[in-house]
């Protein structure tokens, strides 16, 4: 019974901690680059874009293609960093859990 009191214990100790590591995660902010630092795009914890850099030389009308694709990889290398980032402070939460691999959390 003992056992069982603990493990609720530490249920909602993880619960609490869980709670206070997604508010950082939301607090969380990348940046994404791409055509060498041509553009550069913002992204929040919650993967919504916060800023959006386009260097003036970019604004050419035969040149519209490139920079679509230029904020398209910026953005994605701006949710890459996010997430990574997110895992980084998941694991740390989770330190020493017997977690099934592939398990995402938080949930």
């Amino acid at each position: 019974m003992r056992d069982l009191m603990g493990l609720m214990g530490k249920a909602k100790e993880m619960q609490s901690k869980f709670a206070e590591l997604q508010e950082e995660i939301a607090r969380l902010e990348a940046s994404g680059q791409a055509g060498g630092g041509l553009v550069e795009v913002t992204l929040s914890g919650k993967f919504e874009m916060k800023g959006l850099k386009i260097d003036p030389s970019l604004f050419k009308e035969d040149d519209v293609e490139i920079l679509e694709d230029l904020i398209l990889a910026a953005h994605n290398d701006a949710k890459a960093k996010v997430e990574a980032a997110m895992q980084e402070k998941t694991q740390e939460l989770t330190a020493g859990l017997p977690i099934p691999p592939g398990m995402k959390l938080p949930f």
